[in-house]
């Protein structure tokens, strides 16, 4: 794991931002905490001295640690649902559509800060609103997926679902594996390899007009 991103200059102490550049700022400070040590062992004022802050300003944007682990983790689960969305309709082309699938879990993976590790990682899985935010996160990225599947191949709703929801997993298993061995494989043949064995399968299936390969 990367060590946490030097701290701020104690200078931003005395700086004034506006409310939405501070927040900004006080939330890429938690990531870099929150990445570093997990959510039970990171604290406020670590997250504090990160941002530059005093602990009474953090206060100022929000109430509690739990509520700004909630507003991280809520800000990147909607990033990565926005990238597969984007990937599901930047093209017409169903092979593209499944490398930019996969393309989308490998670059949010990528990303820098790690912020992945909150999402998929977390110590705080068993809490009811971060698996409930994560799981809303999931069901969006497999439903743009099915929604692409089930149009293609006639396949019902559920079985849709389902086959979305094995590509997802797919992309995201190999995304971790690759991540600390990609100076071995680059990104985009790592990409490559797995949309390549996704669409072999995906492609197998029957399409609406009969015709038994996709285009």
């Amino acid at each position: 794991m990367q060590p946490p991103r030097p701290a701020a200059v104690n200078s931003r102490r005395t700086s004034r931002l506006p409310r939405g550049a501070r927040r900004l700022q006080l939330l890429r400070a938690a990531q870099d905490v929150f990445v570093a040590q997990g959510f039970h062992a990171a604290a406020m004022d670590d997250i504090a001295d990160r941002a530059g802050v005093s602990k009474p300003v953090l206060y100022q944007h929000f109430p509690g640690k739990r509520e700004l682990y909630l507003a991280l983790l809520e800000e990147h689960v909607s990033e990565l649902a926005a990238r597969v969305a984007e990937a599901m309709g930047k093209t017409d082309d169903n092979r593209e559509r499944v490398d930019g699938a996969v393309g989308a879990y490998f670059d949010f993976i990528d990303a820098e800060g790690e912020a992945f590790r909150l999402v998929f990682e977390s110590d705080l899985r068993n809490d009811d609103d971060v698996r409930a935010i994560v799981d809303r996160g999931t069901r969006v990225c497999v439903e743009a997926i099915a929604g692409v599947i089930a149009a293609d191949t006639g396949a019902d709703p559920e079985r849709a679902l389902l086959l979305a929801s094995g590509l997802t997993g797919l992309a995201e298993t190999s995304a971790r594996w690759w991540l600390p061995r990609k100076g071995t494989v680059s990104r985009d043949e790592a990409v490559s390899l797995m949309s390549a064995l996704a669409w072999r399968g995906i492609s197998g299936f029957p399409r609406v007009d009969g015709d038994h390969t996709s285009h």
